[in-house]
C-alpha cells in the first residue's frame, strides 16, 4: 500500500496569488516527511483550488492554469486541479468547453473537470459541453494523452483527493489522503477461505492501515491548523498484476474479470470497503481505471467487457468509466450520450461518479494502444456503436 497522493485544497484567487501555493508547497512537503517518517511511501503532492467557475471567467481558465503550473512546480507540488466547473452565467457551453480545452492543453501539470450532474438533476448542455472538450484535447495532444487531466463529474462531493475530481469546497484549507491499495485486496483474497473471511481479513487490514494514517493526519492538522478530510478507500491499482483490483476480484474466485459473476463480486469488495470502521472522504469504492489496471487492461484487450459493461459495473462500485480507450473517429454526439448515461446512472443511484474518456486518433476498435507512461497498462481500443442521443439532448432542452 502507498500513498498515491496528498492532496490539499485552497482559495485561490485572480489575479494569481503564488504565495498561498507557496504555502500549499510547505504544507506537502511537511506533510510527506511525516508519512515517510511514519513509514509510507508517498507518490505525489497535489493540490486543489475551488471550483474554477466561482472566480474565474472562461477566459481567464488558461491563463489561470500557465500560473498555477509555474507556481506549483516552483513550490515542489506534482498537480493541481482547477475543476468543479460549473455551467451557468458566463460559463456557457461554447465558452466553457473553449476553455477547459485549452486550459488543459497549455499546462502540464494541471487537471480540469466538467460538472453534468449534481443533486438538482442532469445537466444536459454540460455533458455536450464535456464532450467537446474530450474531442478537442483529444485532437490537440500526442495519442489524445491530454484526457488524462480532464474529468466529467456527475454528483461528486468536494474534498475528494483523487484528480481530476478533486475540488476544494471553500474556505478553510484541508487535506485528504489518496491510496494505491489494490495490494491489500489481492494479499486479503488470495488465501484460502470463504467469502466472508475473505472480505474480514481485507477490512482487518483497511482499518489498521486507516489508523496509522490517522495517528499522522490528526498530528499533522493539529501542529499545522489544516484540517483532516479524511482518506478515500478506493483501492486505486498500479499497472502490475500483484497491484490489480481486477486481479484481485479473479483471486476472490472469479474466472475471469468481465465474465459472469463480475457485479457480484464488484459489489462483495465494495460491501466490504463501506464496512471498514475509517474516517474516509471522496468516492471509497472500487475503483476500475482500465488503462491504470494491468488485469482490466487484459481483459478489455481479449474482448471480455464493453463501454457499456464497464458502466454496468459501476453501479455497484466507485468511479465510474475511467481511462477508457475509444477510437479516434468517436463522434461527439456519442460521447456526449456516454456521459449522460454516467450521469444518468450516478443520479438514478444518488452516488458520484465520472468519465475519463480517451479517444485514440488514428485508432479503431481494436488497436493495441502505445501510451508510455509509468501509470499506464496498455489494451486495445474499445468498440463505440456509433450512435448517440443528439435528438434526446434536445428535447430535453426543448430545443427546435
Amino acid at each position: 500500500m502507498q500513498i498515491r497522493s496528498i492532496t490539499v485544497g485552497i482559495d485561490a484567487t485572480w489575479p494569481f496569488a503564488p504565495a498561498s501555493v507557496d504555502e500549499a508547497g510547505r504544507f506537502l512537503a511537511r506533510a510527506r516527511r511525516a508519512f515517510e517518517g511514519a513509514g509510507f511511501v508517498v507518490q505525489t503532492t497535489r493540490l486543489c483550488t475551488q471550483a474554477a467557475s466561482r472566480f474565474l471567467a472562461p477566459s481567464q481558465l488558461p491563463d489561470f492554469a500557465r500560473a498555477l503550473d509555474a507556481a506549483c512546480g516552483a513550490a515542489g507540488i506534482g498537480y493541481a486541479a482547477a475543476g468543479g466547473i460549473a455551467l451557468g452565467g458566463a460559463w456557457t457551453e461554447t465558452d466553457a468547453a473553449s476553455a477547459v480545452a485549452d486550459a488543459v492543453c497549455a499546462s502540464e501539470r494541471v487537471f480540469s473537470s466538467l460538472a453534468i450532474a449534481s443533486e438538482a438533476g442532469v445537466d444536459y448542455r454540460a455533458a455536450r459541453a464535456a464532450a467537446s472538450i474530450i474531442a478537442r484535447i483529444a485532437s490537440r495532444t500526442a495519442d489524445g494523452f491530454g484526457n488524462l487531466r480532464f474529468a466529467a463529474l456527475a454528483r461528486c462531493p468536494t474534498g475528494i483527493p483523487f484528480f481530476p475530481g478533486a475540488v476544494h469546497a471553500g474556505g478553510a484549507s484541508r487535506f485528504a489522503l489518496a491510496l494505491q491499495a489494490a495490494d491489500l485486496a489481492v494479499e486479503a483474497f488470495r488465501p484460502a477461505g470463504s467469502l466472508d473471511e475473505c472480505e474480514a481479513r481485507l477490512v482487518a487490514a483497511l482499518e489498521a492501515t486507516g489508523a496509522r494514517l490517522a495517528a499522522v493526519a490528526d498530528g499533522l492538522a493539529h501542529e499545522t491548523g489544516v484540517a483532516y478530510g479524511g482518506v478515500d478507500l478506493s483501492l486505486a491499482p498500479f499497472p502490475f498484476d500483484d497491484g490489480s483490483v481486477a486481479g484481485a476480484l479473479e483471486s476472490l474466485g472469479l474466472d475471469r474479470f468481465g465474465g459472469a459473476g463480475t457485479v457480484l463480486a464488484t459489489w462483495r469488495l465494495t460491501s466490504a470497503l463501506k464496512r471498514a470502521r475509517v474516517e474516509r472522504c471522496g468516492f471509497s469504492g472500487c475503483m476500475m481505471p482500465l488503462l491504470e489496471d494491468s488485469v482490466l487492461a487484459r481483459r478489455a484487450a481479449e474482448g471480455l467487457f464493453s463501454v457499456a459493461e464497464l458502466l454496468l459495473f459501476s453501479a455497484v462500485c466507485g468511479t465510474g468509466l475511467d481511462t477508457v480507450p475509444l477510437p479516434g473517429d468517436v463522434g461527439e454526439a456519442e460521447l456526449a450520450a456516454i456521459l449522460l448515461d454516467v450521469a444518468g446512472l450516478a443520479s438514478a443511484l444518488a452516488k458520484p461518479l465520472t468519465a475519463r474518456l480517451f479517444p485514440v486518433p488514428g485508432k479503431r476498435a481494436g488497436d493495441e494502444t502505445a501510451f508510455d507512461f509509468p501509470f499506464f497498462a496498455n489494451s486495445r481500443v474499445l468498440a463505440v456503436k456509433g450512435h448517440g442521443a443528439a435528438r434526446l439532448i434536445a428535447r430535453a432542452l426543448d430545443e427546435k
